[in-house]
């Protein structure tokens, strides 16, 4: 809390993020461009969703030869200079999740679950951090209130994400290749 004190209005940096204590209600703290984005906390097909989709990457990732680490909701220092660590939805990293966060060079694949209240700002913004950090793949998912609707992958080209594959509900298994190991994937797997 000294942080929030010392700072009232920021901007912040990642050491005054992690300085903070764990939110008691389940929302998450985010630091955007030295700024804090507070999120609510995440919905029943929200948290269903996430977790399907972890499974889905570990199992995926199983039969890579390097060792990879599907996880939820761990947070991702995107850079001091930018003073940007985000709580991705999900993330696959190259080093064992031992710790409270890590830096983008770890991450492999990071994805949002977005609500339908998430704003078309907020959702370019995380996208661009992401990219500016050299994440390789992103995934964007798209839920109504049973839970996913759409996802988008997304590959680094060039220091921008590239839109790749799009699946909506009703595609049926679709074939994915921007992930750290390929896979199939139906978005009806994910919703409650």
């Amino acid at each position: 809390m000294t942080a929030l004190v010392q700072h009232e209005i920021g901007p912040f940096t990642i050491d005054d993020w992690h300085a903070l204590p764990a939110r008691a209600d389940g929302s998450r703290l985010e630091l955007l461009e030295g700024y804090w984005l507070v999120t609510p906390p995440p919905s029943g097909p929200h948290q269903w969703a996430e977790k399907q989709l972890v499974n889905l990457l570990d199992r995926a990732i199983a039969s890579t030869p390097n060792a990879l680490y599907a996880v939820g909701g761990i947070g991702v220092e995107l850079g001091t200079e930018r003073r940007t660590a985000l709580i991705p939805d999900f993330v696959v990293l190259d080093t064992a999740p031992l710790g409270d966060s890590f830096g983008a060079e770890h991450v492999r694949l990071a994805g949002e679950i977005w609500s339908p209240d998430n704003t078309a700002r907020e959702q370019r913004d995380k996208l661009d951090a992401c990219a500016e950090a050299g994440i390789p793949f992103f995934w964007s998912v798209a839920q109504d209130g049973r839970g996913p609707t759409e996802l988008v992958t997304y590959r680094l080209d060039g220091g921008r994400y590239t839109p790749a594959t799009s699946v909506r509900l009703g595609d049926g298994p679709v074939h994915i290749e921007e992930s750290p190991a390929p896979l199939e994937l139906d978005i009806a797997t994910l919703r409650l």
